[in-house]
């Protein structure tokens, strides 16, 4: 068990699994990439020895370093060397397959905050955590990505 996790590795790889994925993929748009990402996740996760407090305290962890190990990736030279082959999450709708590719083509400050708020339904003050940012910033980020969406989707409503 890491640190004095309130559950087991087993329990919070099966808990968290699909949110530090879902994220991940979200930041990537690859799924390799996303896979990698998840991997060190959880691989730094076994490894840590901190003492976590509560199922929200590993949550709040996950998500921070999933977030970071994104911003590696995108650091990393093999990364900006390389022109990835986006993909989109595919949707059984495809009015949310037009809001998944919106979403997913928001740069990359406003697609962590879409995705933590929307999908993860944090809200702001622990989205600023999770980030680093200020409240006010991801407040100010919220807004100014429904704008872009509404403005991407306002075009793809006409005939």
């Amino acid at each position: 068990m890491a640190g004095n996790a309130p559950y087991t590795d087993e329990e919070v790889l099966r808990r968290f699994a699909s949110m530090v994925y879902r994220l991940a993929l979200s930041q990537t748009k690859n799924k390799a990439d996303a896979e990698d990402v998840f991997q060190e996740v959880f691989l730094r996760y076994v490894r840590t020895n901190l003492a976590f407090q509560s199922e929200e305290h590993i949550k709040a962890w996950l998500l921070h370093v999933t977030v970071n190990r994104c911003r590696k990736l995108w650091a990393s030279a093999w990364f900006r060397k390389t022109v990835p082959l986006e993909e989109i999450p595919s949707s059984a709708l495809p009015e949310e397959a037009g809001v998944a590719e919106a979403v997913a083509a928001l740069p990359e400050k406003y697609r962590a905050v879409v995705h933590l708020f929307y999908f993860e339904d944090l809200p702001v003050r622990e989205i600023a955590q999770v980030l680093g940012r200020p409240e006010s910033t991801v407040t100010s980020q919220l807004h100014r990505a429904r704008a872009i969406l509404r403005e991407k989707l306002k075009g793809e409503d006409q005939p």
